[in-house]
């Protein structure tokens, strides 16, 4: 008998060890294979990432007041040098061009700064209308519908504001003939 306590306290050491040896194998395989998915990863992912993390910096660096100090300064560094050019068509093409180029490509960066502020008021205003009880649930994805659809959309909430008034509520009431209207 004194055998049998021995041989369970074994089993369940070997257990034990088989169990971390286990664990230790698919951490390594899970490791793996994230290291693996990171380096299948689409090049396009890869240069989206880069240029969102550009651009928040770009705008954030750009629409500074020492941004457009520097640029305040380019300007008057460019209009002194115009008499030592004799305000020539090659000293107006070096403004214009610098210019024309930055405006370029400072377009897809506010562009892109813009998508990305847009998109994350959506989905908080998106979650701020979902957690409220009486909140209307079709008002969540508005930004698809047609501007017909916003158009009929806006009037009900005048028509809302114009009744609280009159009320003097604050009434959050929709009629439902107002709502089968503008579904339609």
């Amino acid at each position: 008998m004194p055998n049998r306590p021995r041989e369970a306290d074994v089993r369940a050491r070997n257990f034990r060890v088989t169990r971390e040896k286990l664990s230790g194998i698919m951490n390594k395989t899970q490791a793996a294979e994230l290291k693996q998915h990171e380096q299948e990863r689409d090049f396009f992912c890869v240069v989206s990432d880069a240029f969102r993390v550009f651009a928040r910096r770009s705008s954030s660096m750009l629409g500074s007041a020492w941004a457009f100090t520097a640029a305040l300064l380019v300007i008057v560094i460019w209009l002194v040098t115009g008499p030592v050019f004799h305000f020539s068509n090659t000293w107006q093409l070096i403004i214009n061009t610098a210019t024309t180029i930055i405006t370029f490509l400072m377009v897809f960066l506010i562009q892109n700064t813009q998508n990305r502020d847009a998109k994350a008021v959506h989905l908080k205003l998106d979650e701020l209308i979902r957690a409220i009880k009486n909140a209307r649930d079709e008002l969540v994805d508005l930004e698809d519908l047609s501007d017909e659809e916003l158009q009929k959309l806006e009037q009900q909430f005048r028509n809302m504001r114009e009744r609280a008034e009159n009320d003097g509520s604050p009434s959050r009431h929709v009629d439902p003939a107002e709502t089968a209207q503008s579904t339609r």
